[in-house]
Parts: C-alpha cells; sequence; structure tokens
C-alpha cells in the first residue's frame, strides 16, 4: 500500500507509457514538420515536438485519448507560437527551408527537376495565402487532419474549417492555371 491509502499501479503506469511511445511512434515526424513551418527552423521544430510529448507524458490520458491527434497537434501549435512571439523573427513560410525539406524519390534528375519545380511553384503560391489558409491547408494535406479536427487545433468551426479550405483551393487553383506561371522549359 502507498501512504495515501491505494496501492500502486504498475499496470496503468506500463499501460500509460506504452500509450506515449505509440503516440510518438504515429505523430513525431508530423509534429516536427508542422512546427518546422510554424516556426521557421526544422531545430526548433525538433524542441517544440518533444515538449509536445514531455506534456503529453504529463496529461490525463482520459481526458486526451479520445482526440490525440487534436490535443497533440494544438499544443504544439501553441509552443510554436509561443516561440515566435519571444524570437519575434520567425515567419510562417519561408520557401528558401520548406524547398529543402521535400526528398526527391523521382526516378530520373529530370523528373527529380520537373516536381521539384512544380513543389516550388505551390509552395510559392501557398505562401501568398492568408496564414490561417495556409495553415489549414497544410493541416490537411500534410497531417491528414479532418474538418473537425482542424477546427479544435485553430478554434474554429468544421464549417469554417470548410470554407478557408475552400476559398484556399479555389485561389490555388487560379494562380496555379495563370499562364505566366507555365514552366520556362514549355516555352520557346
Amino acid at each position: 500500500m502507498a501512504d495515501n491509502g491505494s496501492p500502486p499501479k504498475p499496470a496503468a503506469d506500463a499501460a500509460d507509457r506504452e500509450w506515449v511511445r505509440a503516440a510518438v511512434a504515429r505523430f513525431e515526424r508530423p509534429l516536427i514538420s508542422y512546427a518546422a513551418h510554424l516556426a521557421g527552423s526544422l531545430d526548433v521544430g525538433r524542441d517544440v515536438a518533444q515538449e509536445t510529448f514531455v506534456r503529453l507524458c504529463s496529461a490525463d490520458r482520459a481526458q486526451v485519448e479520445g482526440r490525440l491527434a487534436q490535443w497533440l497537434f494544438t499544443v504544439c501549435r501553441n509552443l510554436a507560437i509561443d516561440y515566435r512571439r519571444k524570437e519575434r523573427r520567425m515567419s510562417l513560410f519561408n520557401p528558401e527551408t520548406e524547398t529543402e525539406t521535400f526528398a526527391s524519390d523521382g526516378p530520373s534528375p529530370d523528373d527529380a527537376a520537373e516536381r521539384d519545380d512544380s513543389v516550388s511553384l505551390v509552395l510559392r503560391r501557398l505562401g501568398e495565402l492568408p496564414p490561417v489558409q495556409q495553415e489549414v491547408v497544410r493541416l490537411k494535406f500534410q497531417h491528414g487532419l479532418s474538418y473537425r479536427q482542424i477546427g479544435e487545433v485553430l478554434n474554429l468551426t468544421p464549417t469554417n474549417v470548410g470554407f478557408l479550405l475552400h476559398t484556399a483551393i479555389k485561389s490555388l487553383r487560379t494562380k496555379l492555371t495563370d499562364p505566366a506561371d507555365a514552366p520556362a522549359r514549355g516555352r520557346s
């Protein structure tokens, strides 16, 4: 018996440790990527993700378990924003850093170059959107969150998330179909 009159709970502690390990295995890379985009630095992204998991270790599992993804992304976002506020030199989008995070999986150098050109163009156009639209697009397409989950992370309604996403995609589609953006290789 423990001093407070209740027996120790080693099975629950082991289950909680395994739950945290599983969360780290599933969400570490997405959180690092998300925090790096928000903070403008991969190193800061790693630190923010680590702090997010430290806070998960202290959290009440019963309160978090049913909404783990939203909870992790919300904590991660808040920590990254706090870091940005402290530093006041970080930006939401840095095209030079952004393109370095995409590894080429193409089988040939030509395919890789064309893909990189396309990705760079999309990222440049994404960077022209309002910050909240950028964040909604990233959370949906890069991190796979649902409208409801994104709404919880950003403190918006799912309807508002849908509107922002629709508006962002419409703007991107317009910007990407502009003839001035056609690759230089295709012109004579």
